[in-house]
């Protein structure tokens, strides 16, 4: 879904790959830098420490806004390779299990409703990149992409920081659970139609 708002920040998105490109340093130098942040948020939520869910939630909306900037660089330097694209895809999953694995250790919500958010975060990656074997493309299709998964458990764990009588990144979970199953139909759905009998 916010991949749907990236055209029309087009411009505002240009500026900023313009800007990092002018360091000089690759694509991939930056889509590191977003996994360094994950996994920074991943240990700070895992250790639970004062004021952790506030630190961990600015963390992950830095690793999210790296994201961005290694596409943008990628663009703007004319350095799109699949290498690239491979590893950006790769690193994007390999942080996501890491914030998973942070909010279980610390004990954020229940177990049972972490395993369920990254197996199905999983599943929601799984079925666009095997309906892109295809020829399918389905970016930008559900409520419930990488970005808007991590960004509601970003916001709603620094809201829980702040407002601690409430369990805000439990219900987090509970609400990555909710659009990823609906983005995990949605693909299902519209392969099924594209691909036929």
């Amino acid at each position: 879904m916010l991949n749907n708002l990236r055209d029309s920040l087009h411009s505002a998105l240009g500026k900023i790959g313009r800007g990092f490109a002018g360091t000089g340093l690759s694509p991939n130098f930056w889509t590191s830098v977003g996994l360094v942040f994950a996994f920074g948020s991943g240990m700070i939520y895992g250790l639970n420490i004062e004021f952790g869910l506030i630190i961990g939630g600015i963390l992950l909306l830095l690793s999210g806004f790296f994201d961005i900037v290694d596409g943008q660089v990628a663009r703007v330097t004319q350095k799109i390779s699949k290498k690239g694209g491979f590893l950006d895809s790769v690193f994007d999953k390999i942080a996501e299990v890491v914030i998973f694995l942070g909010i279980l250790i610390g004990g954020f919500a229940e177990p049972y409703l972490v395993f369920l958010a990254i197996t199905l975060s999983l599943l929601v990656s799984y079925v666009r990149s095997r309906a892109e074997s295809f020829g399918i493309n389905l970016q930008g299709v559900g409520i419930g992409e990488r970005a808007e998964r991590l960004l509601v458990i970003a916001i709603l764990g620094i809201v829980g920081g702040i407002i601690t009588e409430i369990k805000f990144m439990e219900y987090a979970i509970i609400i990555v659970i909710i659009i990823s199953v609906i983005t995990f139909v949605q693909r299902i759905v519209i392969t099924a139609k594209n691909l036929g009998d």
